[in-house]
């Protein structure tokens, strides 16, 4: 697909990397069938291509209404499209791309613009998301159904090992995991514990930037990446083995650092090595002695909800089912594994209705078996799919924790 570049996008480095994207797409649709969206609606604008022409017509006219806004934001973020592509289209960066450029050329009415603006401030921010969290979670009984579900259950933080090993790996804790399901980071240490591994949490490291990055704050997006950078960087110079995170859309995140800095003379080196340092806790965990991790709860069937991030964005399908399987854990088979849940981020907020319909999708097809539980390896999908599922929803490390009673 060719794009003529308006003229005053002529020396915008962004929008000649955005017709660059563009050219891959070769008008093909098989990115269509595998679009939750566009499944949904059959909207054309609602689909990979569609959105393609919408940018690309923002980046030949200089300008795009607020329909582009509308159907841009509907998007999931999921890339099952970019799985699909036979052409090898990276429409995740595509995408960013012209969300950021939207946000300059069409501006938000100002309320939405405030909004948007105290979301993204408020889920990047731990201790503000706490406080938050626990004063919905204070008046949970008298909220409406439909908010009452936005607000997940109180749960308290647990113990930690204090020993300290030979082997060290750096932990995200992330923002809205350590607020809202600490029980996760938790069980997280003392798995690492008991391989004979020592998690660090580097004190000044918060959000990974996904939050900021993807809503088109990409200024705030890469302000995170660098503080996150000088954060790590000590430690990494004392040789931890690893950045591990255990929410795959930070996971995904990361991998990113190095591409996304490639251009910053202070950062590009150290934010190459992040993402080369960067492991999901199951990519450490599929190379270690899982027979150590004695004292794991049974767990009944397990349905496995394997989150975009980790499918489409980390491009390992199959490591939470390799690990629970390699555990001993008995797996029920599921259907439409491909298909986003509807969390994705701030999505579940901003597009809540959208969100919803696919969550019931998801759980149907991953309750079609009868689980007892359902495993995943992302916050936003655990949060999310928790709120409408008739089984318990954890993150997969919790099946593993060896001190299960404590969490």
């Amino acid at each position: 697909m060719h794009v003529d570049l308006h003229p005053k996008y002529s020396g915008n480095k962004q929008a000649r990397q955005a017709s660059k994207l563009i050219s891959a797409c070769v008008h093909c649709g098989f990115c269509l069938e595998t679009c939750p969206t566009y499944l949904a609606t059959r909207d054309e604008r609602d689909g990979p291509r569609g959105r393609i022409y919408l940018i690309k017509q923002l980046l030949e006219q200089g300008e795009a209404s607020a329909q582009t806004h509308t159907h841009l934001d509907r998007c999931l973020s999921c890339r099952s499209c970019e799985t699909t592509c036979p052409s090898g289209m990276e429409y995740g960066q595509l995408l960013d791309i012209g969300r950021g450029m939207m946000e300059q050329q069409a501006p938000r009415p100002l309320p939405i613009r405030g909004f948007r603006w105290l979301l993204r401030h408020l889920l990047t921010q731990r201790q503000l998301l706490r406080a938050g969290l626990r004063l919905g979670q204070a008046f949970r009984p008298l909220l409406p159904t439909v908010l009452k579900s936005q607000i997940p259950t109180y749960r308290p933080a647990t113990a930690v090992p204090d020993a300290r090993h030979t082997r060290t790996m750096l932990l995200l804790e992330g923002c809205v995991q350590q607020a809202a399901t600490p029980k996760t980071n938790a069980a997280t240490r003392r798995v690492l514990d008991r391989l004979g591994i020592t998690a660090h949490a580097a004190a000044r490291a918060g959000c990974c930037g996904a939050v900021n990055y993807h809503l088109g704050a990409h200024e705030d997006g890469l302000a995170d990446m660098r503080r996150n950078i000088d954060a790590w960087w000590p430690f990494i110079e004392k040789g931890a083995e690893a950045i591990i995170s255990t929410a795959t859309g930070c996971g995904s995140m990361l991998a990113e650092y190095g591409r996304l800095l490639a251009d910053d003379p202070h950062y590009a080196h150290k934010a190459k090595r992040v993402s080369e340092l960067n492991r999901d806790i199951g990519q450490v965990l599929l190379h270690e002695d899982l027979g150590k991790l004695t004292g794991s709860r049974p767990a009944g069937r397990v349905a496995v909800q394997t989150p975009c991030s980790l499918q489409h964005g980390l491009k390992l399908p199959g490591l939470i089912s390799d690990l629970l399987v390699k555990a001993g854990f008995e797996l029920v088979e599921t259907r439409d594994t491909h298909l986003c849940c509807g969390s994705a981020g701030t999505y579940s907020i901003l597009q809540a209705g959208m969100s919803q319909t696919l969550r019931t999708k998801k759980l149907a097809a991953l309750c079609v078996n009868d689980p007892d539980v359902i495993a995943t390896g992302n916050v936003g999908c655990q949060l999310h799919l928790e709120g409408a599922a008739a089984v318990p929803v954890v993150h997969w490390i919790e099946l593993l924790d060896p001190d299960s009673t404590s969490g």
